[in-house]
Parts: structure tokens; C-alpha cells; sequence
């Protein structure tokens, strides 16, 4: 499974983006997908989930309410549209899918995509 994200850009506060990961290779072995940032010189965080079936959404509390995941599986792609941006919410953000190996799940990775917000 390869990952690649896009949409990501410079935005001023209080706007909004739509990221996009786009899924290719065992793309019909891809279980739950997922978003993670990691903002400079801070720690990977996890930002939201996504189930197999796309009905079951999770996210963290600092982006609850503000940002939605969401996929397409007939693209083999996932978004995660963001509103309401705010300066802490500039980071690298990644995609993950979680592919159905036989023997576990395997969790690959995207390159991530830049998302910087001006106060």
C-alpha cells in the first residue's frame, strides 16, 4: 500500500483546506485509515480515524468539531477537510492505512503534506 497526501498550503486563520490521501498498490486489503500532524519541534500526534466502512469517525479533542474525515473508497482516497484553522494547527499532517495482512494489520504511511496558518 502506498500513500499520497496533497492539499496541503498556507492558509490565514479562520480558514479552511481539504486534505487528500490518495491509496494505490493492495488498496482492497486497507482496513481503517487515519490523520497524524507533527507541528516543529513537537511530538507526532494523532488528529483522527476513520473505520473500514467509513461510518465510524474519531477524532482528537483539538480538532473535534473542526475538522472531518471521511473517504471514498470507489478512489481509494481519504480527505480530512479542516475549518476554522488556527495558528497551532500548523504541522505536517500524514495519512496512515492499516492493511489486513492475513497475520495483522500492518500501518503504512504517507509523506505528509504542509499546512501553515498566518495569525
Amino acid at each position: 500500500v502506498q500513500l499520497v497526501e496533497s492539499g496541503g498550503g498556507l492558509v490565514e486563520a479562520g480558514g479552511s483546506l481539504r486534505l487528500s490521501c490518495a491509496a494505490s498498490g493492495s488498496t482492497d486489503r486497507i482496513l481503517a485509515m487515519g490523520w497524524y500532524r507533527q507541528a516543529p519541534g513537537k511530538q507526532r500526534e494523532w488528529v483522527a480515524t476513520i473505520s473500514t466502512g467509513g461510518t465510524v469517525t474519531k477524532y482528537s479533542d483539538s480538532v473535534k468539531g473542526r475538522f472531518t474525515v471521511s473517504r471514498d473508497k470507489a478512489k481509494n482516497t481519504m480527505y480530512l477537510q479542516v475549518h476554522s484553522l488556527k495558528p497551532e494547527d500548523k504541522a505536517v499532517y500524514y495519512c496512515t492505512a492499516d492493511e489486513n495482512t492475513g497475520w495483522g494489520p500492518n500501518q503504512h504511511w504517507g509523506q505528509g503534506t504542509q499546512v501553515t496558518v498566518s495569525s
